[in-house]
């Protein structure tokens, strides 16, 4: 049964309905900036979408343990995801890491996961490259019609590969580009309404930004990271032959990193970070029937980055309730153990992911493992409830490079 739902969402997404009606009568209130629903005078989530969201799931438990910080944080391979010129500033020569993510596990579902590889190799100390895979299974799913009937079964899923490469422009400043190939296939040979279902593909790409500074801050060795990533610009996606396509998770992300050696043993960084899609914000207007639709943007990825920033019916406000927030702190003992913790929010009206994340790290010789774990602080339900995640990571560095 519960398969079964998954597949009723999953329908729902490939069929990919641009234009959706509203269900109650509605009105805009410019004192609250949202839309209405005048039967309960209570305000109407109006959340941004895109398709792929596989794309913004943070695929490694450092991150993930840092309420899905990680913008300035100190380079490790995950900063293919985060930040790939961060590569750039590593004093390590090559690293791989991997991380497996269980999804829904609360609901009793075992073959439902990301998994998520990367690494990078410095050639010299200005220049790095790093590459990352990215897998995401949806599991063996029975496919069933709008009354119930089995049509199929298959195994959806999704997956990016990424390439980039970071480069210093100076001692303190760095920057990269990141190339990447996504596919998705969550209903091949299905037909909704009649219409075939395919597989979707797109390119897209990343640009990342870095910059380090050291200073004394009460005594002890500090530095502060800030860091700007631009991500997932990429062509529009469809599952039929349409051309009517959604778009990419683009995002644009901004962070900063304080940390600060207490002695050669104690070290701490205070982290935080801001994300907002570069996607426009739906729009209710009423159709010639008089119907209150969704009305989806006409325009490239360009444009919908660019109209994304004043497009809001709400103004600067509701510009400001579509960016999200991530803090998170970190300790570490003799670069050995790691103790973290972080806090994510995201308005109610955009999305209303709010949760607490704790984790672990742990190095030993050549070995590194992380551990998160996230805690929800509101009442709507997160794939990742209850879950353990677990990153494991490699270093094979014979040179540092340090300054």
């Amino acid at each position: 049964m519960k398969k079964n739902l998954i597949i009723l969402l999953l329908i729902s997404i490939v069929s990919f309905i641009s234009i959706k009606s509203a269900s109650a009568q509605t009105a805009y209130d410019p004192v609250r900036h949202c839309y209405i629903d005048e039967s309960t005078d209570e305000c109407i989530p109006n959340t941004i979408l895109s398709a792929l969201p596989f794309l913004r799931i943070v695929p490694d438990a450092r991150g993930a343990a840092l309420g899905d910080a990680g913008i300035a944080i100190s380079a490790d391979p995950s900063a293919m995801h985060f930040n790939a010129a961060k590569l750039a500033m590593s004093e390590k020569e090559f690293e791989l890491s991997t991380t497996y993510t269980p999804w829904l596990k609360n609901l009793g579902l075992n073959d439902i996961y990301l998994a998520y590889l990367s690494g990078y190799n410095k050639f010299d100390k200005i220049q790095a490259i790093g590459y990352s895979i990215r897998y995401f299974s949806l599991g063996e799913l029975e496919y069933r019609n709008n009354t119930g009937d089995i049509t199929g079964t298959g195994n959806p899923a999704e997956f990016e590969v990424a390439l980039s490469y970071a480069r210093k422009l100076s001692n303190r400043f760095s920057a990269g580009l990141t190339g990447k190939f996504v596919y998705s296939n969550l209903a091949v040979g299905q037909r909704v309404d009649g219409i075939a279902i395919e597989s979707a593909k797109s390119f897209a790409i990343d640009i990342s930004l870095f910059h380090k500074t050291k200073f004394n801050l009460g005594g002890y060795k500090t530095k502060l990271n800030t860091g700007l990533t631009i991500s997932n610009i990429g062509s529009p996606i469809t599952y039929t032959k349409s051309t009517d396509k959604d778009f990419l998770p683009q995002n644009l992300g901004l962070g900063t990193s304080l940390d600060m050696q207490f002695d050669d043993y104690n070290s701490i960084s205070f982290i935080l970070d801001f994300n907002k899609l570069l996607l426009p914000t739906p729009v209710l207007q009423k159709d010639s029937s008089g119907t209150l639709r969704y009305i989806k943007f006409d325009g490239s990825p360009i444009n919908a980055a660019l109209h994304s920033f004043t497009d809001a019916e709400g103004g600067l406000t509701e510009e400001l309730r579509e960016i999200s927030t991530s803090v998170g702190v970190e300790y570490w003992y003799d670069k050995q153990f790691a103790i973290r913790a972080g806090y994510f929010y995201e308005h109610p009206l955009k999305g209303d992911r709010q949760f607490l994340t704790l984790g672990l790290g742990l190095n030993y010789n050549v070995y590194g493992m992380s551990i998160s774990y996230l805690v929800p602080t509101n009442n709507t339900r997160n794939p990742l409830d209850g879950t353990l995640r677990f990153s494991f990571s490699m270093d094979f560095t014979k040179e540092k490079f340090k300054e």
